[in-house]
């Protein structure tokens, strides 16, 4: 039937990224390490900021809301694509497959918010250090983290609710390691133009207002740091921003790259290596940049490994 809530499709075959024995092979082996490192360093930076009362502040409460959101959406991707790598069966249920989506879409929209509300509380802690006890309170971080979640898992549940009302009678193979909008649309056999506007309208929307606040944040961060009068001050300001403007950069420069792109240069195995970069090298770095360029985080965890050590 056209667009309702019925499918003679019960299933999906994922062609994943090459038809190549050999290659997949390689790329279990490369993928299974990164995702170690993902779900290690990103449990690991949970575990270090949970036991090391220093870092008990709103940073690095933002810092392990983002290290659980990292290791859940390349959790909700990468175990199944690693199956698929070595083996022959390569279906995933229709349920299983809205299921991934939702979980992959929620906690990437999640951590797009969580970003930019990082950089609101790097702003808070540059421009008026007085005044940011009160700015960035306890209840005012859980607030805004609880804010990031439920727009990034209401973001899910539309671009859920959008795709999988599609009726799918034609093709079952969605040419992806993962379930994603883009080939599920171009299997689907039903009008695709609507899901086409809100995708659309609601990927921009969200990009577009992170995006501005990490923007604005940034500009009153650079006045506030250029108008501290000692060369050291000016120095350890921008040292507390420097890791999360890396994670910023990498992180929406990867995301506007896939959604800023003029129709006519799209190509899927194009978008499946940019995927294969925010799925699992961007929740792997996140930790790595953190602990390179964090001096609490390289204190923190020395002091852990004396203490293990001795």
């Amino acid at each position: 039937t056209q667009g309702g809530n019925q499918t003679e499709v019960t299933g999906f075959i994922l062609l994943g990224l090459s038809d190549d024995t050999d290659l997949q092979i390689i790329l279990f082996v490369l993928f299974l390490l990164i995702y170690m490192a993902t779900i290690v360093g990103n449990l690991g930076m949970i575990l270090l900021i949970k036991t090391d009362s220093s870092l008990h502040t709103p940073m690095y409460l933002f810092l392990s809301s983002l290290s659980f959101v990292d290791a859940s959406y390349s959790s909700s991707v990468t175990p199944k694509m690693l199956m698929n790598l070595v083996s022959e069966n390569k279906a995933i249920s229709f349920d299983g497959c809205a299921t991934q989506f939702y979980f992959f879409s929620s906690f990437l929209g999640t951590e797009g918010f969580l970003l930019a509300m990082m950089a609101y509380d790097r702003y808070s802690a540059i421009w008026n250090p007085l005044l940011y006890p009160v700015l960035m309170s306890g209840r005012i971080c859980f607030l805004l983290v609880a804010t990031s979640f439920l727009a990034g898992f209401g973001n899910g549940a539309i671009h859920t609710g959008m795709t999988f009302r599609l009726s799918f009678c034609g093709s079952n193979r969605i040419n992806h390691f993962y379930c994603d909008i883009p080939p599920l649309l171009e299997i689907s056999c039903s009008d695709t133009y609507i899901n086409g506007i809100v995708i659309m309208t609601s990927s921009s929307f969200n990009v577009i207002t992170c995006v501005v606040i990490v923007l604005i944040s940034y500009l009153c961060i650079l006045t506030a740091i250029l108008r501290m009068p000692s060369v050291e001050s000016r120095h350890k300001a921008f040292s507390t921003c420097a890791s999360h403007l890396t994670a910023v950069t990498i992180f929406f420069g990867t995301i506007l790259f896939m959604y800023l792109r003029p129709t006519s240069s799209y190509s899927m195995e194009q978008d499946k290596v940019v995927s294969v970069f925010y799925t699992m090298v961007i929740p792997m770095l996140n930790p790595l940049i953190y602990s390179l360029k964090n001096k609490d985080v390289k204190e923190a965890l020395k002091k852990v490994l004396q203490k293990t050590i001795l």
